[in-house]
C-alpha cells in the first residue's frame, strides 16, 4: 500500500513536469510549444504550431495514461506513459540535431535548453513511479468441479459417542428383542440327566424310629 502511494506520487510529479516542459525554451529560445508534431516525423521547420498540435499534444496523452495507471495501481501503464515522454523527446532531439548539424549545450543560451531537460528528467521519474509502485495483488482462486453426486448437509449436531434423543418413535419402540438360541434341535427343552434321575427315583430319607429299631441310631451330642 505505501510503495502504491509513493510510486503514484512520483508518477505524478514526472507527468506534470512533462506537460509543463513545452511551455520552457527547447532550443534557442524557442519554446517545445512552437514545434509542430508532424515535424518530428518530417523534419524540423521554422513553422509555428498551435498549442495543442505542438509537442505538448504527445505528453498530454502521457498524462492521461499516467492518471489511469494510478487509479488502476498498474505499474505497466505508468511506465508506457514514461515511454511515451522519453521517445518523443529523443525523437525531437534526433531531429533538431539533423536540422541544426548538432546539438550542442552553451551556457549563453543558444543550444539546448532547460526545456529539454524537463521533459527528459519527467520521463524518468514515470519510470521511476512505475518501479516503485507495488501493482495489484492477485488471489489465487482455486476453481472446484462440481461434484456429481452433491452430499445434502447434515444440520444435526456431530456428538461423540453418538446419542439419541428421546422422542415419539424412541417412547413407543418395543424394547431389544431376545436372542434366538443356537440349538433348537430335538430335545431342547429337555432337563438335565441328574434333574431327570432325581425326578424319576426321589431320594429317601429314612425315619428315627426306623433307626432305633436297627440299632443305628446315635443321638446327637449335646
Amino acid at each position: 500500500m505505501i510503495r502504491n502511494v509513493l510510486g503514484s506520487v512520483v508518477a505524478l510529479v514526472g507527468a506534470a513536469a512533462a506537460v509543463q516542459s513545452p511551455f520552457h525554451s527547447w532550443y534557442d529560445d524557442r519554446p517545445g510549444r512552437d514545434y509542430r508534431v508532424q515535424d518530428l516525423f518530417d523534419g524540423i521547420s521554422g513553422a509555428s504550431s498551435s498549442v495543442l498540435g505542438s509537442v505538448l499534444l504527445p505528453f498530454l496523452f502521457a498524462a492521461l495514461v499516467t492518471l489511469v495507471g494510478v487509479v488502476l495501481r498498474s505499474r505497466w501503464v505508468v511506465a508506457l506513459a514514461g515511454l511515451v515522454v522519453i521517445g518523443f523527446t529523443v525523437l525531437w532531439m534526433v531531429r533538431q540535431g539533423q536540422e541544426a548539424g548538432g546539438l550542442t549545450v552553451d551556457g549563453g543560451g543558444s543550444g539546448l535548453r532547460w526545456g529539454v531537460a524537463q521533459a527528459l528528467a519527467g520521463g524518468l521519474l514515470l519510470l521511476l513511479g512505475a518501479l516503485l509502485m507495488s501493482g495489484r495483488r492477485r488471489t489465487a482462486r482455486t476453481r472446484r468441479g462440481a461434484e456429481p453426486y452433491p452430499v445434502p448437509p447434515d444440520d444435526r449436531p456431530d456428538t461423540w459417542p453418538p446419542t439419541r434423543e428421546p422422542g415419539p418413535a424412541a417412547q413407543t419402540s418395543p424394547g431389544p428383542e431376545p436372542e434366538a438360541e443356537p440349538y433348537t434341535g430335538p430335545g431342547r427343552h429337555r432337563a438335565p440327566r441328574a434333574d431327570e434321575d432325581t425326578a424319576r427315583y426321589p431320594v429317601q430319607y429314612p425315619d428315627e424310629g426306623d433307626q432305633r429299631e436297627q440299632g443305628r441310631y446315635h443321638p446327637p451330642h449335646p
